[in-house]
């Protein structure tokens, strides 16, 4: 094998054993979406934690930011709201209520995954998570998250069903 064979093999060994880490590590991951065609967001998790609490209302270019949640049994939500807030659910609950009061009306909820990713791709702002293992072309990631340890395993469970069904557990 010539030297140039064997430093083509070293990279195609390389490449694949990042892809593959790249797999493995996105099973722990929520991935924060926009839509595929979005102007690019420079996001972090203050940020997107704004956003989702309604104190940040557009973006740096007037247009409305559109948070949309997943229900409230979702592992992946419980995952969101403990890596960003950590708050418990009533704490959440609390904080809604109050700012109900004021005017401020929580994020959308939508039933599923699937339906965060259309609603996403579809709606000028619209801003969601879903497992990063379920991102598609319509889609792009602006932030990953790391799932809590407490919730790891549900999402797990989610990338290898590959269906929303087990999102409530």
């Amino acid at each position: 094998m010539t030297g140039h064979a064997r430093f083509l093999t070293r990279c195609a060994i390389i490449l694949l054993a990042s892809l593959l880490y790249r797999t493995a590590a996105a099973k722990d991951e929520i991935a924060v979406i926009v839509a595929g065609d979005a102007a690019h967001l420079p996001l972090n998790p203050v940020m997107l934690r704004d956003i989702y609490l309604k104190k940040i209302f557009v973006d740096s270019n007037g247009r409305p930011f559109i948070p949309v949640n997943l229900p409230p049994d979702s592992a992946l939500r419980r995952g969101l709201a403990q890596a960003l807030f950590s708050k418990s659910s009533q704490q959440l609950q609390d904080y809604w209520n109050q700012r109900y009061f004021q005017g401020v009306t929580p994020p959308y909820v939508l039933h599923s995954q699937e339906a965060v990713v259309q609603f996403v791709a579809k709606t000028p702002g619209a801003i969601g998570y879903i497992a990063a293992c379920r991102l598609d072309a319509r889609v792009k990631q602006v932030l990953a998250i790391s799932a809590p340890p407490a919730q790891r395993q549900a999402l797990e469970k989610l990338c290898a069903n590959g269906r929303d069904a087990a999102d409530s557990q």
